[in-house]
Parts: C-alpha cells; structure tokens; sequence
C-alpha cells in the first residue's frame, strides 16, 4: 500500500494566513513567508517512498492557484474546523498509511516524515508533538474506518490540541515522534 502524506494549506493571502504572525511583522511580511516557507517545506518532503497531496484552502481558489509546484495533486479541505478538514483529508486519501502535516513547520523534512511512516507500521497513530500543547503532525495506519469520533470536542490552539486529539483514540496504540515547533509569532521565528 501507498503512504500518502497530505499537505494542510491555505493561499498565502496577506490577512489570510499566518495573521498572528501577522500582528507582529505585517500581514503582507507574514503571507510571503508563509509562501516561501511551504515552497522549500514542498522541496524539502518530496520522495518516492509516498505520495505528497495537498488539502487546500479556500477550496476553488487552491484547486486552480498557480502557487503551489502543478505536478502535485491537490485536494479541498472543505468546510468546518481545523479537526473537521484533516478528518475528512484523512478519510479521503488512498487506502493505506497516511500522515497530515502542516505548513508552517521549518524542522519537517523527509526524515522526519519517514520517522512517522515507520511509526505507523507498529502503532495505529502518530503524532509529531509541538512544545506548546498541539501538534505537528498526525498519522493513522487505516488498517480500520478512521472513527467518526477523531478530533470530536479538540481544543484547537490550546495546550490541550494534543491531548484531547489522543483521548479520541481510545483504543488506538499512539507513537510520538521528535517535537518540533511551529512559526505562529514573530518569537518562534527565532
């Protein structure tokens, strides 16, 4: 079976993206680093060992963008919450392995990627941790439906993303891979 790792964007809009970064360096300076960000991110992660899709938003606008590398396949997130679009990215790839990340995380590379396949061919769920209470990425080795409950009650951008996401996989065998941290203020661009 195929591993696909599913790419989380939106256009990078100044005001559309990266807006707390944004109060601190501009929404314009926020926006053109988030597209140079995600453009060596795509370089970076690019392998045969998987398939790279990505989930953009908003749906018709990422869908048709000229932004993003052509030769990659592209799907909507759709509407909803942070959880509804990666449950529904999740439940829409290929059969097989599938990790979701986001782009905002300079320390990802195919290193890093491959650590959560792997973790994925003894766990039925992975998680990249993030210093402040969420995550970097997910993963789940779809070896059964993806439950209807993931992401069910999260507390997105709190301390608590990462520990709410895993109390809706009761009984799932969790792996944690390396802690990596995400540029949402001009401080983590440090």
């Amino acid at each position: 079976m195929k591993r696909t790792l599913v790419v989380m964007l939106k256009e990078p809009r100044a005001g559309r993206v990266k807006t707390r970064l944004g109060r601190d360096i501009g929404m314009v300076a926020a926006a053109w680093w988030f597209r140079h960000q995600v453009r060596s991110l795509l370089r970076r992660i690019e392998d045969p060992r998987w398939d790279v899709v990505l989930a953009v938003s908003p749906d018709r606008d990422g869908i048709l963008s000229r932004i993003w590398p052509a030769h990659l396949a592209r799907m909507p997130q759709g509407h909803g919450n942070l959880g509804d679009r990666m449950g529904r990215a999740l439940r829409s790839a290929p059969t097989g392995p599938v990790c979701v990340i986001g782009g905002d995380i300079p320390g990802i590379n195919a290193a890093r990627i491959a650590e959560g396949f792997a973790a994925l061919g003894r766990h039925d769920a992975v998680f990249g941790p993030a210093p402040d209470g969420g995550y970097w990425l997910v993963g789940l080795r779809r070896i059964r439906a993806v439950p209807s409950t993931l992401f069910a009650g999260v507390r997105w951008s709190t301390a608590h993303a990462l520990s709410d996401t895993v109390a809706t996989l009761p009984d799932h065998s969790i792996a944690r891979i390396a802690t990596l941290r995400d540029v949402d203020t001009v401080a983590d661009l440090k």
